[in-house]
């Protein structure tokens, strides 16, 4: 497998859980379900944002070893 095609799957799984994120945290069933998360929203994306951060630094470390290993 060629290093772009590693670089194009990293890239749809990191959108497919950017896109599933967005879905559920602006659902109607969630707003129901937690009426305060609006009240929260920005502790809750920072949270978030610093998960998908440390997320794609493994990542990209993980295929920076394959490749090099």
């Amino acid at each position: 497998m060629s290093l772009s095609s590693y670089y194009i799957l990293l890239f749809v799984i990191v959108l497919i859980g950017t896109i599933g994120t967005i879905m559920v945290g602006a659902s109607k069933q969630n707003k129901e379900g937690n009426p305060d998360y609006d009240k929260e929203t920005k502790g809750i994306f920072t949270k978030l944002s610093l998960y998908y951060v440390v997320a794609i630094v493994i990542g990209f470390g993980a295929l920076i070893w394959y490749i090099f290993k």
